[in-house]
Formats: structure tokens, sequence, C-alpha cells
């Protein structure tokens, strides 16, 4: 499981200062970008190579609301790896209180879009995880 730790600035919330559903997507992807950093995985020379990582499906239950000022932990971590596709287990808490559970599925991409199997050592730093 990999933890990531990101401060609710006034700007995330609405006017009642409860975090806009929407920026809850933008922790998520800051926790999965991280992990993959932590795993080795270098987006921007991916890039270079033509691929990237895309979001495929992501189911989302908003439990509680994180507010103003909270210091928010996105958890990610890895469930079933495919030839393509990675499915991860998100989580966006304050302290012991869930306030979003996700389940989501990326995909390795062409630049054009199209689906392209992970590179033999995306797959091995993903599945290094899935194990452990």
């Amino acid at each position: 499981m990999h933890s990531f730790p990101v401060t609710v600035f006034y700007e995330d919330t609405d006017m009642g200062g409860i975090v806009y559903h929407a920026n809850y997507l933008r922790y998520m992807e800051r926790g999965r970008s991280d992990a993959l950093r932590e795993l080795g995985i270098d987006q921007a020379a991916l890039r270079a190579q033509g691929l990237v990582f895309v979001v495929t499906h992501m189911g989302i239950d908003f439990r509680a609301p994180a507010r103003f000022d909270d210091l928010v932990t996105v958890t990610t971590g890895l469930g079933a790896l495919r030839g393509a596709s990675a499915e991860m287990h998100q989580s966006v808490s304050v302290g012991e209180r869930l306030c979003v559970d996700a389940r989501v599925r990326v995909a390795m991409a062409g630049l054009d879009g199209g689906v392209r199997r992970f590179p033999a050592q995306i797959r091995e730093a993903l599945a290094r995880r899935t194990q452990g």
C-alpha cells in the first residue's frame, strides 16, 4: 500500500468548506502518480517512448466529507494485473475516517490513444507491488 498526504486548501472546497467532489479525483491522480514513481516508473520517460497511463474505469463511493485545512491521506493499492491494464484500489481518509473509496482501472496506451501491452519493466514493477 502506498500513502500520499494532501492538505486541503480553501480552493479545493465549496462555499461550505467541504471538498468539492471532483477534487478527490485530483488527489487520487497525485496518489497514483506518486505510487508509480515509488516503483521506479518514470512517466516522463514513458511518454518520450510514446506510452502513457490512462484511466479507463473508476467507481467511487463518497462516504464522508473532508474539509478545509484537513490533512487527507490517499492510499493506493494494486490488484489484478493484466497484459495492458491494472486494477487499483484507492481511498482518501482523514485520520481513521474514510471519505472516499474508489476502484480504478488504468491501462497502457500509445499517444494515439490505442491500448498497448505493458513493457516488461513496467509489468515487473507493477507485479512486485501486487505481490507485496
